[in-house]
């Protein structure tokens, strides 16, 4: 939810996530206020965080401002490039879309953070997203996964259990179509919500079978076209002809399939873990999720899962208040900083801790984590932000009938070597 969910958007897209997706200001402070922005669906998490350090440093003032994924990226970069950006600003890990630090650092917009002492504690496993050239110019706050969130009562309600099969996930679709319930909310009018269905079904199809399959895209030894990223998309389109999703996607918003989650009109949705919280905010008091590694095959012991590092925040290099942004990314790196975020977000820390209460939706996450079944969003290890748009625009011309999946990742081939 790339994703959150631009999952790392999400992206996770993605992603992710867990505010309203909508603009909003919040001008709490002066001139002399520390400055905030961040993406809409993590805005629960960035005002934690600010309650937070708050209670550690009375009267400090802040002004935030939140936007949806497409606005605030295109808003950061004029901001940069005019010399008005925030002090603090979220950004996503690695590459692959233009609010991403592979995009950002090399302008000279985003202040190194190596030299900072939480640096040398970012698990290896995300490190490499989080630099570049070696450098640190982000702090990753959360660890997120895509899978398929449901609604542990809409499940009871239409007899079936999470599927650990893709024999198991058709028939769970029929099943939840039996009882006039949708299987998966789909909310693919939304651009980076396109993206998720198969970054759920890549990590098996492509990196179970072929772990390397990144360094090959970089080398010039394999391609979209010629990989089991093919046989994602024809499963995407294979559960949508079978009614798996909502009677529209393309007609469907990313609010509207949240909402249809959180009521219990779908079973499930297929989003990053960022989105947990914004489910259960709209949700009857004591409603309970789950969640479940999407299948895609018959063998539920090659199921692997996308796992990345989520929520991050750089700090700019030209900061009107550089001591107060200073010590604000420091506290975000903090336990207590961490866990105010990644509780409010539905994540998990990306830096571990003993202090982190665990919310039981996310443990298979955990599980997948620990068993090293996890892979990095697909987007983050892409060389530029045409790939993913070439694949958010190709997904809706499948689903509108105006393109294959052979079409779409040719595209996606093209714009993977263009610089």
């Amino acid at each position: 939810m790339s994703p959150v969910p631009r999952l790392t958007a999400a992206l996770a897209a993605g992603v992710l996530v867990t505010g309203a997706c909508s603009s909003g200001v919040d001008s709490s402070g002066g001139s002399d206020a520390l400055r905030i922005a961040a993406v809409a669906t993590d805005r629960a998490g960035t005002e934690a965080v600010i309650k937070a350090f708050k209670a550690k440093n009375p009267g400090t003032e802040f002004t935030t401002s939140y936007s949806d994924t497409d606005q605030y990226q295109g808003t950061l970069r004029t901001q940069l490039s005019s010399g008005t950006a925030p002090d603090v600003f979220f950004a996503w890990p690695g590459n692959g879309n233009p609010g991403a630090i592979e995009v950002l650092a090399p302008t000279g917009y985003l202040a190194d953070l190596s030299g900072r002492s939480w640096a040398t504690r970012i698990p290896p496993g995300i490190k490499p997203v989080t630099q570049v050239g070696g450098k640190t110019y982000v702090v990753p706050l959360t660890f997120v996964g895509i899978g398929g969130l449901y609604s542990k009562k809409a499940m009871d309600e239409v007899g079936a259990e999470p599927p650990t099969t893709w024999r198991e996930l058709l028939a769970f679709c029929d099943t939840a179509k039996s009882k006039r319930k949708v299987a998966f909310a789909l909310g693919n009018q939304t651009d980076w919500v396109t993206q998720l269905v198969d970054y759920a079904l890549v990590p098996t199809t492509v990196h179970a079978t072929d772990p390397s399959f990144d360094q090959k895209m970089r080398s010039g030894a394999a391609t979209f076209a010629g990989s089991g990223w093919k046989t994602a998309m024809d499963k995407y389109l294979e559960m949508n002809e079978r009614g798996c999703f909502s009677k529209d996607p393309l007609g469907t918003s990313f609010e509207t399939s949240v909402s249809q989650l959180a009521k219990g009109d779908a079973v499930a949705a297929i989003q990053v873990t960022s989105t947990l919280s914004q489910v259960k905010s709209e949700a009857p008091q004591g409603a309970e999720f789950g969640l479940f590694p999407v299948p895609a095959t018959d063998d539920a012991a090659q199921t692997r899962m996308p796992g990345a590092a989520g929520g991050a925040f750089a700090m700019n290099a030209k900061a009107k208040n550089p001591e107060l942004a200073t010590r604000f990314i420091d506290f975000l790196a903090t336990p207590e900083g961490m866990n105010a975020y990644a509780s409010a977000t539905g994540n998990l820390p990306s830096i571990p801790n003993d202090q982190f209460k665990l919310d039981p939706t996310l443990q298979p996450l955990v599980d997948f984590q620990k068993a090293g079944k996890t892979v990095p969003f697909m987007d983050q290890f892409w060389p530029n932000p045409k790939v993913q748009q070439a694949h958010f625009t190709g997904v809706q011309n499948m689903f509108a009938g105006k393109a294959d999946p052979d079409a779409v990742l040719r595209q996606m081939d093209d714009a993977y070597k263009e610089k």
